[in-house]
């Protein structure tokens, strides 16, 4: 219904003749009122039916129905200055949907058919309205109703207007086709405690796992504040399976378990559930996974010598090594990645997990990151860029992201995995569906070593990318989980990604770096489980430290008491950014 070679668009230049001098092709506006409205119409065939009148068929421009007028001869028409070849000119019927049964993903494709030089307007129907297919961040409005379309449709021919009612594909499953993703499993362990209850609870209350590293070996540091997590994971632990285990490990087959036995499988992996193990992966980020084990092998060789380093120390400092351990914990074979892209590593695994998945190289998937790097080497680095939050803990949180007077962020450690699954595999068994795992984007800022690009632009096509490939629009998105460390340039590039991309909607943004300081590579990990319990429980926590927004942020920072999650849309964003300019986006769709 748009414009095709053989009816380019016309230039209008109108003048009057009488009905006498019109032929077909010529482009007519029966009256001025047409003229000023741009309603013309093509002349496809005249015929005598008097000596004072001539009777003339008309069709509009782009395509549609005849109808015929009857014109005195002396009659004063406009044309619009050139004719038309007739036969390129389609008759088009608008069909009646007054019985169609109309289902979110269907199109609508309206042409005003008697202004050449009009545009195909396209509507999609997105939660029981019809919105225009625009990726204009504030064009949402109410939409327009099932009954305001097929009256459209019905006065259609009437009308000039051309009407194509397009209905959304019904795909049959396919083993090599595009697969849904949903998350059916969540586990963390976090400053706030061992377990996603613990994580969840401490988020709604507003609570902060921030605290003063008493270890002698933080003595003399600038900064001796950590979010940490509370309990020794090697006691969770067998004591042998602890031993070959790195902290971060640790970490991660703790909340790779949880995660599993959330998600409704059997204790122990694969084997006692049923499940093809070669069908089954890990994804899993980490920057460093623990930078401890090579430090205290460095030191061990300097106080005792070759002979005083473990064979461990190797196996147990490459930051593959949580992947690794969660696959033999579960008998895991199909597959186990390790995604190192700084702090937006845990994200970036989650997003590969749901690739392999899409298309088929699993079925199911633990991902997430896992990180354990508050180490005085660590620190002292941070330190000294300047990029450590300092303060009492016991006073409130130091991390203080989006607030007016943040000045950084605070170092942490932690895991948090999600059991993705491809949607036909869960319901088969019966799972229990958070949400769906819709999409993701990365971008690079391609800016500094270090510093984030403050213009936003990276963060934004991160963005953009994340709620295409979640086959969303931006005005679907009802809430974003922040990634704001609480660093001064950090928080005002995000947050001018986010206006510029989301545009004046108020979308309810929190951040988690006030509860649980910096993650470092497990961040995306547990804050993708914090969103996906966002849009399970319909809540959005506060943002803990942010006693008063930086007025440049300028968005919609929840503060002070859940809210409850918007309702017009269905696409929550968890974002992630890391040194060198990684950024990654993660987008979760609602259930219906």
């Amino acid at each position: 219904m748009t414009h095709s070679p053989e009816t380019p668009e016309v230039p209008i230049r109108p003048y009057t003749v009488t009905a006498a001098e019109v032929v077909p092709g010529d482009l007519l506006a029966p009256s001025r009122k047409d003229a000023a409205q741009h309603r013309w119409y093509v002349v496809t065939h005249t015929l005598p039916e008097s000596p004072e009148v001539i009777r003339v068929t008309l069709r509009p421009p782009l395509g549609g129905v005849d109808h015929e007028e009857a014109l005195r001869r002396d009659q004063r028409v406009t044309v619009a200055g050139r004719r038309m070849d007739v036969a390129a000119v389609p008759l088009v019927t608008s069909p009646a949907l007054d019985g169609t049964e109309f289902r979110d993903g269907d199109r609508l494709h309206s042409l005003r058919a008697v202004d050449p030089r009009a545009a195909e307007v396209t509507y999609v129907r997105r939660w029981g309205a019809w919105h225009v297919d625009s990726d204009a961040p504030d064009d949402r409005g109410d939409g327009v109703t099932d009954a305001e379309v097929r009256r459209w449709a019905a006065e259609a021919d009437r009308e000039g207007t051309v009407v194509r009612h397009e209905p959304r594909p019904v795909r049959a499953a396919e083993a090599a086709g595009a697969r849904r993703v949903v998350v059916t499993g969540l586990g963390a362990v976090t400053p706030l405690g061992v377990g996603t209850g613990e994580l969840w609870q401490g988020l709604l209350e507003g609570r902060h796992g921030i605290r003063e590293l008493a270890d002698e070996e933080f003595d003399g540091l600038p900064v001796r504040i950590a979010g940490t997590v509370p309990v020794d994971p090697a006691g969770l632990l067998p004591r042998q399976a602890a031993r070959r285990m790195n902290r971060a490990a640790q970490f991660a087959v703790l909340a790779a378990r949880e995660a599993w036995a959330d998600a409704g499988y059997a204790d122990g992996g694969t084997r006692e559930s049923g499940v093809d193990p070669e069908r089954v992966g890990v994804s899993l980020g980490a920057i460093l996974g623990d930078a401890s084990v090579l430090v205290g092998g460095d030191r061990k060789l300097r106080e005792r010598g070759p002979r005083g380093v473990s064979p461990l120390t190797t196996p147990m400092t490459v930051p593959s090594q949580a992947a690794s351990q969660v696959s033999l914990d579960l008998h895991i074979t199909g597959e186990a990645r390790t995604v190192t892209s700084a702090c937006a590593s845990g994200t970036e695994a989650i997003g590969q997990a749901v690739d392999r998945i899409r298309y088929g190289r699993v079925d199911v998937a633990l991902a997430g990151g896992a990180e354990a790097v508050v180490t005085p080497a660590i620190m002292a680095s941070f330190a000294a860029m300047r990029a450590l939050a300092g303060g009492d803990p016991a006073g409130g949180s130091p991390s203080r992201p989006f607030a007016e007077d943040r000045d950084g962020f605070v170092n942490g450690e932690g895991a948090g995995v999600l059991v993705l699954e491809s949607e036909e595999h869960a319901r088969a068994r019966g799972a229990r569906v958070y949400c769906e795992a819709a999409g993701w984007g990365l971008s690079a800022d391609a800016h500094h070593v270090a510093a984030p690009d403050p213009s936003g632009d990276g963060i934004a096509l991160a963005l953009r990318r994340a709620v295409r490939d979640a086959g969303g629009r931006l005005t679907d998105v009802v809430h974003v989980n922040a990634h704001a460390t609480a660093t001064v340039d950090g928080d005002l590039a995000e947050a001018r990604a986010l206006r510029g991309v989301l545009g004046q909607r108020d979308v309810p943004v929190t951040a988690l770096k006030g509860h649980l300081g910096h993650l470092q590579g497990a961040a995306g990990g547990v804050e993708a489980v914090a969103a996906v319990l966002t849009l399970h429980h319909g809540l959005v926590p506060p943002t803990v430290g942010c006693a008063q927004v930086d007025d440049a942020i300028d968005l919609d920072v929840v503060r002070g008491e859940p809210r409850a999650l918007p309702s017009a849309g269905d696409l929550v964003l968890s974002n992630s950014f890391g040194f060198g300019g990684h950024n990654a986006v993660l987008a979760l769709r609602r259930v219906a």
